[in-house]
């Protein structure tokens, strides 16, 4: 699996990145069927197969329930065999979110993101858009901690996971490492974002390629291995975070992506 840098980073992650909200979290989430939490030996072993399939991203959240902790437990001794992308500003808790972006409450949340993971340092931490991008960036201040943390080294590279085009394309102006947005074959009103990364080297991290999962409808032979060709040829793109808790959907998921990264 090809790997890509992070941009003003030397940290290079793999084109598929494995999501964890399903490690922590089954309550108000947009997936087409329920699903129980998976016992630790079982993230375990999907831990291991993501590793000998080469995936080194792990992508968590203060939003995504006991996820970041399930993971300091379980990586253990391993942690610095991967690249681990958290987030700030949204967590959820007794059914809901709560969102707050101001610089005390991004700091308070990276420092109990560390803890949770139990390690000294995220590669990657994004801003967890409410959907308020511009006000995020502009007027929080969350943007000016983030910085912060980046110079203590407490996080290695800034970005923020965004809901709107005018967000994504401030975040680049305003200098931040990366950019989450959606993208897909199906879902293209982000394109000039990924455009305007290109130009900037800013990283893209891509989310919801495989629409959540809501594939039913979708015309193609094989929509995953189409959905991946299409996100990479855009140069933008660093990689695509899928997430899953079943062990054939990854393997799936990593046979498509190499199919698409043979035919580029």
């Amino acid at each position: 699996m090809k790997k890509r840098l992070i941009h003003t980073t030397d940290i290079m992650v793999s084109s598929l990145g494995l999501g964890t909200v399903k490690f922590g979290r089954n309550q108000q989430v947009k997936y087409p069927t329920p699903f129980e939490l998976p016992s630790d030996k079982e993230i375990s072993s999907l831990l291991d197969l993501a590793q000998e399939l080469g995936i080194n991203l792990l992508d968590t959240a203060p939003a995504y329930g006991i996820s970041e902790e399930r993971l300091g437990r379980l990586l253990g001794s391993r942690r610095d065999q991967w690249v681990i992308m958290s987030k700030a500003g949204e967590e959820f808790r007794d059914g809901r979110s709560f969102f707050d972006f101001s610089p005390e409450g991004v700091v308070k949340s990276v420092e109990r993101t560390l803890l949770r993971l139990k390690t000294d340092r995220v590669e990657s931490l994004l801003l967890h858009s409410d959907g308020n991008d511009l006000q995020i960036l502009n007027e929080s201040g969350a943007v000016e901690a983030l910085f912060a943390l980046k110079d203590e080294g407490k996080i290695l590279s800034t970005g923020i996971s965004t809901k709107t085009v005018q967000g994504g394309l401030r975040a680049i102006e305003l200098g931040l490492d990366s950019v989450m947005v959606t993208y897909n074959p199906w879902h293209t009103e982000e394109e000039s974002i990924l455009e305007a990364a290109e130009e900037s080297k800013t990283s893209v991290f891509v989310k919801k390629a495989l629409g959540s999962g809501w594939f039913g409808k979708v015309s193609a032979e094989d929509p995953v291995e189409t959905s991946f060709r299409f996100i990479f040829d855009q140069p933008a793109s660093t990689s695509i975070i899928t997430g899953t808790i079943n062990p054939r959907h990854l393997q799936d998921n990593v046979e498509a992506m190499a199919r698409a990264e043979s035919e580029s």
